[in-house]
């Protein structure tokens, strides 16, 4: 069954959407369906209100309904403010009219995230592949909303294989990419999300290069035996120290040798400048069509040590 509990901002420009959101008659058919629409949020009030134009017609989103309150039940003013100028899903739970006899559309993003939770998200097992999309970055990983602004987190050490000092260095705020569902928390109702399991086995990367070739990497840390060069983001490599050396820096690596029993790739550093390496994300897995992985084995066969998700 197609998901329609999509990332905010993926139903705005859509023919479904436009109609619901550019006349009374679209609000009013919004109502009767229960449906989920977004608009844009053009301003927040002082009493932390949400407003909107609907077609015409103001929308007005009360505090209480703009999200989903936490395990204590509190909504912080940051969390509705931040949404202005941004889509913002919602239902229309009510159609009133003001002093002068204009309707006036009472949304609830409330409404639509608990129907998010209730239909998709405590459905949701690990292992479960599902999109999402890079609301922001800290030191520790990355927060991505799963579904009605529905929040998760994909840890630092969840992102990929090749080892980063920030989720900057992998993704970018409003970034949609493929997650797997890596566990629960059903006490306090949080989904945690991984990455790596999508973008190859080690073989899988190692298949892409040969011995002999100079390829461009990025150097993702300098260690005391030696530098670690990222080929792909579940592939690094190790080179000896070079001068100029500094992580996030481009460099030109020559592959010396490949070891799939040992999980090792060595390199002879070339070169080092400062030029940005588009590495766009390819995932191994086929997104679009497999739902779910049970297990994924990072290591070769012929590899003493077994590096495997069990999810």
């Amino acid at each position: 069954m197609m998901n329609r509990y999509l990332p905010e901002g993926q139903l705005i420009g859509r023919a479904e959407n436009n109609e619901y959101v550019k006349s009374i008659k679209g609000i009013e058919k919004a109502f009767v369906n229960g449906s989920i629409i977004e608009a844009v949020a053009l301003r927040c009030n002082n009493d932390m209100s949400l407003e909107f134009e609907l077609g015409g017609i103001r929308g007005y989103m009360p505090k209480d309904e703009s999200v989903l309150p936490d395990s204590d039940s509190n909504i912080k003013d940051i969390a509705v403010i931040t949404r202005v100028g941004k889509a913002v899903c919602f239902k229309v739970i009510n159609i009133i009219k003001d002093k002068k006899g204009k309707p006036i559309a009472i949304l609830s993003r409330r409404a639509a995230q608990a129907e998010c939770m209730r239909n998709y998200v405590y459905d949701l097992v690990p292992g479960d592949i599902i999109p999402a999309k890079v609301t922001h970055l800290e030191r520790f990983g990355a927060f991505a909303d799963i579904g009605c602004g529905i929040i998760s987190l994909l840890p630092i050490d969840s992102i990929s294989v090749s080892r980063i000092s920030h989720p900057a260095d992998r993704f970018e705020i409003g970034m949609m990419l493929y997650t797997v569902v890596k566990s629960i928390d059903q006490a306090n109702s949080r989904i945690y999300l991984t990455h790596k399991e999508l973008l190859g086995s080690w073989e899988e990367n190692a298949a892409r290069f040969r011995v002999g070739q100079t390829v461009a990497g990025i150097i993702r840390s300098i260690e005391e035996y030696g530098i670690f060069v990222e080929l792909a983001p579940n592939l690094a490599g190790l080179a000896e120290y070079k001068a100029g050396a500094a992580v996030g820096k481009c460099a030109s690596v020559y592959i010396k040798s490949i070891f799939p029993e040992r999980m090792k790739v060595k390199l002879v550093l070339i070169d080092i400048t400062d030029n940005d390496i588009n590495k766009s994300t390819e995932y191994f897995a086929d997104v679009k069509k497999q739902k779910h992985i049970a297990c994924f084995r990072y290591s070769p066969a012929c590899c003493e040590r077994v590096i495997e998700t069990v999810f």
